[in-house]
């Protein structure tokens, strides 16, 4: 008889769309895999829901909270359902950027400099040397970024919104010019790299998910040596937070300075977006994995205990 999977996707953080666009590629992808395959749009019964379903393995899509903190990875722990991606001390550690840049300094990957303040204060003065970059601590997809150039005379005064729905403390960290970088994890293996070309000023919100947003060159054109320490870091990056299964680790490459000295990595991302234009299926495509090989991949691989 064939596995039955649950696919949760959708929750309630920002990226709930996202998730849902993730969510149905993997669903459908596992359907053809072979899978029996129930869509769960995850709300805060899902613990109940799970119980009632009872499925073999649960594929997360989700973006953001939940999924993504460690919280839904305690429930199917509790629940004895095994589960892809990475397990709860991970999820919550990679959520918590802050935190995530304390071990991953540890581990041996360099981080950017910067320090955490709350939004009011961020929003008075500069908190560091123009220009920055100032990020909620625990929010994906770019949302609530800023970057804070010499031409900004003043912090920005959105921080202070009332509807400020990104946390009272913001991550402020030193703005790195040059590349973005990204590079993906799969299992055990770093895979290739590639350089996002924004068409805005930054790789946001927009410019991930909106058609022509950004440009992704494959594989990025870079030395030789410096891609080759970029998977590495994304490796070392992904052991140092305890993470498994698929992870995206993005990096910015100064590449006005000397070597590898310009290259720091920003998050790892342990729920990276699964939409068949997303960047994770882009590397494992390159590397001769296709979609649908990919999500049986993360079926096959959810356990316990991760």
């Amino acid at each position: 008889m064939s596995k039955h999977v649950a696919v949760l996707m959708g929750g309630w953080s920002a990226e709930r769309e996202i998730s849902l666009r993730s969510g149905r590629a993997c669903a459908d992808a596992a359907e053809r895999a072979g899978f029996r395959v129930t869509r769960v749009d995850v709300g805060r019964d899902i613990a109940n829901v799970l119980t009632t379903l009872k499925p073999d393995a649960a594929l997360n899509v989700l973006h953001g909270r939940p999924g993504e903190d460690g919280t839904l990875q305690g429930i199917l722990e509790i629940l004895g359902i095994p589960y892809s991606h990475s397990g709860v001390m991970a999820s919550a550690v990679a959520m918590q950027k802050d935190v995530a840049k304390v071990v991953m300094k540890a581990g041996g990957v360099p981080v950017p400099d910067g320090r955490v303040v709350s939004r009011h204060e961020a929003a008075k003065s500069h908190p560091l040397p123009r220009p920055y970059v100032l990020k909620p601590i625990a929010e994906g997809s770019s949302v609530g970024v800023f970057i804070v150039t010499e031409q900004h005379e003043h912090p920005p005064q959105e921080l202070t919104r009332e509807d400020w729905a990104f946390g009272e403390q913001v991550l402020c960290e030193r703005y790195i010019p040059g590349k973005e970088l990204t590079c993906a994890v799969m299992g055990d293996k770093a895979l290739d790299v590639i350089e996002i070309v924004a068409a805005t000023q930054f790789y946001d919100f927009e410019a991930k998910y909106a058609p022509g947003g950004s440009k992704h060159v494959l594989p990025a054109k870079i030395s030789p040596f410096v891609y080759q320490e970029v998977r590495r870091l994304a490796l070392k990056a992904h052991y140092a937070l305890g993470c498994r299964g698929v992870t995206r680790a993005d990096f910015r490459y100064d590449d006005q300075a000397a070597g590898t000295e310009g290259l720091v990595c920003l998050e790892v991302n342990t729920q990276p977006g699964m939409t068949e234009t997303s960047l994770v299926p882009e590397l494992a495509a390159y590397a001769g994995v296709n979609f649908e090989e990919l999500v049986r991949w993360m079926v096959e691989d959810a356990s316990l205990n991760r």
